[in-house]
């Protein structure tokens, strides 16, 4: 049987990390490993996760300060063990129950990589419901453009968190960024070496600044910046 590993960032998720875990632990027929990074958290959801770990649930890794959601990635991905590995927020913006089909073209060995899109199979308005404002919309669209055009790809939604690579694949992929920047340099180092991402659309319930978004403007800038700059390194 294949095994699944979990990479969980966190960086005070307080409200919903505990239903993440619990959602993830539900997750059937297939092992799991659950590697839960706390990015120096200060409301509480550390002392989460020391629960769930002492329970023998999850592996943990604690950041004695902020470093970034990138950061917490490169921290799991030497403690990786399974066969397939999935990127999962711990604010529940995604909702772990799609995670089976996710991963299910990689078992198959169909694909080594999946992401799963918030928009495919989705008309305009359908978005305006799931993402927590239009400028969001438009940011997303053209932020995957600009990525398919310089990688080759024919994503809708190259941003996502939802990413789920062949184990190999990713432990083999030289992460460098620390903080969002991990999408699009991820995106583009295996674009690179020629891996085609299939896509599956997903469910998405987007948060606002009030219920702690964490993402703005100035990390699209960035993004931009890390395709091109991957593409010519």
């Amino acid at each position: 049987m294949k095994k699944l590993t979990i990479i969980v960032p966190c960086y005070n998720e307080i409200g919903t990390l505990s239903k993440v875990i619990e959602e993830l632990l539900k997750i059937k027929n297939i092992k799991k490993q659950i590697i839960v990074i706390d990015d120096c958290s200060y409301d509480g959801s550390k002392n989460v996760i020391l629960r769930y770990k002492k329970d023998g649930y999850i592996n943990a890794v604690f950041h004695k300060e902020n470093l970034g959601k990138g950061a917490c990635i490169i921290s799991a991905q030497k403690l990786v063990r399974g066969d397939i590995v999935i990127v999962q927020d711990a604010d529940l913006e995604y909702n772990p129950k799609d995670i089976p089909k996710l991963i299910k073209p990689i078992i198959n060995l169909k694909y080594k990589a999946v992401y799963g899109s918030r928009v495919l199979g989705r008309n305009y308005f359908d978005n305006l419901k799931n993402f927590s404002h239009w400028i969001r919309i438009l940011g997303n669209l053209f932020l995957t453009k600009f990525s398919n055009i310089i990688n080759n790809q024919t994503l809708t939604d190259a941003h996502t968190c939802y990413k789920v690579f062949d184990a190999k694949l990713f432990k083999k992929i030289k992460l460098k960024e620390k903080n969002f920047n991990f999408c699009p340099e991820i995106t583009t180092k295996i674009s690179n070496i020629g891996i085609k991402i299939h896509e599956i659309p997903i469910n998405y319930k987007g948060r606002d600044y009030s219920q702690g978004k964490k993402i703005k403007l100035k990390d699209a800038f960035k993004a931009l910046f890390c395709i091109v700059k991957y593409k010519i390194k």
